[in-house]
């Protein structure tokens, strides 16, 4: 899943837990599995060959535009082929190329508020909005409050309008400062801003700040659209960046004060891809004449984040964050008390009994996505060599540059290799491969969330219940994350809302985040295989119950406009 927040916290903060950083040379992870002929059944063994194969340390992370993502398309393309589905990518291929280019800050950047010059990756770090950033030369800066909890103290679209809002985040409950946020519901919530500080960089670890630092992705100016797409420009920034902005510690002012004028610019450069970045897109065409014209699309994304910028102990970082990190990512972990302190040394000692240190630097992936990557192998393998052949044609799709902003997806969707008004709906999956009890509070062995369902087609949403009920699949959907307005978005954030942006029906498969959430521990060896498997049957009979039916799914909610920002 697109990932809106950090990673991982600094070697630093691993010392006093034995943390081994230094050379990723050392001690290999688990071992995989052997290899061997896989069945035409969805079965736990088999998935569990395919991703220790796709999340291995030599798939360098799969980073689109690197030698680890073309390693990765590679091997999903043999994997095709070997199954006899039909190369559906560019020229007969199996691969549709991204225009991608690597965006990087302008060094000539520079921001400055009378007289005091606000240093890039010092005093802000500034995040790429796109080509419709809004320019910041001249704008004032105003107090918008304190985000998190209760907003009635933010300030109004209209009085952000036009300004440098600057915002101080509420901390944890613990009393942890807040770190990154959730960048797309900022901005949202400040949509008519010229730009965006966030004052929480003193929050912010070495590791994430390295992170943040990587230049990014972007698809090539000609093949987006600049319909609609200013938004402010956004930036973290130090206090003493935003006493600088403001005249005064935000702490003693009221939101909507009035602060200083900015001189300057904030720029991004792009430069091509060094290797290409690549959407796999492969058929299974059906057997009904009359219906194998349109299809039933199977995506996942083939990418995750490559190497991290820090190389950490692997059961040092892991034992940390069981304990400080339950959802990876999307917690910001403090300083551990004296318990919590105690709780890692004991969970990282038991480890030790069964091996020494690990450094690692790979982000592997497994659960993100690699399991949603293995799946679509799995039903592929299930519908080209079972007894029953869907009527409408299969369209499988593993989409690049997920973790870039959706890049593959949008790509596919603006210019796809089928015509667009025969996908007849649209299943994602994404991270399936956890969603236990240690993983979440309600979670289990029937655990699985559903995100966009019935948001443009009330069959759709239908027809999955009745294909886990009726197929005896023994699921709960937890549907809570669909919620309009649920503050972690995932209806906006994984490849699904590139095909529901052209009203195509789309149903969300997840078992949700988990401790290892972009984190260097996402690894084969923590995936519940079995689960895995029955995630993936159930997704599996799903695509065949679409793919049969008489008439395709009735759109009967509203259309979005597709070039308008995604909103929950």
């Amino acid at each position: 899943m697109e990932i809106l927040v950090a990673r991982a916290p600094r070697c630093a903060l691993l010392l006093f837990a034995a943390a081994a950083c230094g050379s990723p040379a050392g001690e290999p992870g688990p071992a995989a599995p052997e290899g061997g002929a896989t069945v035409p059944a969805i079965a736990p063994a088999d998935l569990r060959q395919r991703l220790y194969a796709y999340a291995d340390d030599s798939m360098q992370g799969r980073r689109s535009g690197t030698p680890g993502g073309v390693k990765a398309t590679d091997y999903l393309a043999a994997q095709a082929r070997q199954l006899g589905l039909e190369p559906a990518g560019d020229d007969g291929t199996y691969f549709q190329t991204l225009p991608l280019v690597t965006r990087t800050l302008d060094p000539e950047s520079e921001l400055t508020v009378e007289g005091t010059e606000l240093r890039a990756w010092g005093d802000l770090i500034p995040r790429d909005q796109g080509d419709g950033a809004r320019a910041l030369d001249g704008v004032q800066a105003v107090y918008g409050g304190t985000f998190g909890g209760d907003e009635s103290g933010l300030i109004s679209l209209d009085d952000a309008a036009g300004k440098l809002v600057v915002i101080t985040v509420a901390p944890a409950e613990d009393g942890t400062p807040a770190g990154s946020v959730n960048r797309a519901v900022v901005t949202d919530r400040f949509r008519t801003a010229a730009g965006i500080a966030v004052a929480t960089v003193d929050g912010i670890g070495t590791s994430e700040r390295l992170d943040l630092q990587d230049g990014g992705g972007q698809l090539a100016k000609s093949h987006t659209s600049s319909a609609g797409s200013e938004i402010p420009t956004f930036m973290y920034v130090t206090s003493r960046a935003a006493e600088a902005l403001l005249g005064a510690p935000p702490s003693a002012l009221e939101a909507g004060a009035a602060g200083r004028t900015v001189q300057g610019a904030v720029r991004f450069t792009d430069a091509p891809s060094p290797h290409p970045a690549r959407n796999v897109v492969a058929v299974l065409r059906g057997s009904d004449p009359a219906l194998r014209g349109q299809f039933v699309a199977i995506g996942s994304h083939n990418d995750h984040d490559g190497i991290a910028p820090e190389t950490q102990d692997h059961d040092s970082l892991r034992a940390f964050n069981l304990v400080m990190r339950p959802e990876g990512a999307g917690s910001t972990p403090g300083v551990p008390t004296a318990d919590q302190a105690a709780r890692i040394r004991t969970i990282l000692d038991s480890l030790r009994k069964e091996r020494g240190p690990r450094p690692d630097s790979v982000m592997n992936g497994a659960d993100d996505d690699g399991s949603g990557s293995v799946a679509m192998l799995e039903i592929a393998e299930n519908l080209t060599r079972g007894t029953e052949k869907p009527r409408r044609s299969v369209l499988f799709v593993w989409h690049a540059a997920e973790e870039m902003g959706l890049l593959g997806a949008d790509h596919f969707t603006r210019e796809p290799t089928v015509p667009r008004d025969s996908i007849v709906a649209a299943l994602n999956i994404d991270m399936i491969g956890r969603g236990g009890a240690s993983d979440l509070e309600n979670g289990g062995p029937g655990y699985i969330q559903l995100i966009g369902s019935r948001r443009l087609s009330t069959q759709l949403g239908d027809l999955v219940e009745r294909v886990n009920e009726e197929g005896k699949h023994g699921f709960t959907f937890d549907y809570s994350y669909d919620a309009d307005g649920h503050p972690d978005n995932y209806y906006c954030r994984s490849d699904h809302a590139m095909y529901a942006r052209y009203a195509i029906p789309v149903t969300f498969f997840t078992t949700g985040s988990h401790t290892d959430y972009h984190q260097l521990t996402d690894e084969p060896q923590y995936i519940d295989y079995e689960k895995l498997a029955r995630v993936t049957g159930l997704i599996g009979a799903v695509a065949l119950e679409t793919a049969n039916l008489d008439r395709r799914p009735v759109v009967d909610k509203a259309r979005p406009d597709p070039e308008a920002a995604c909103k929950q």
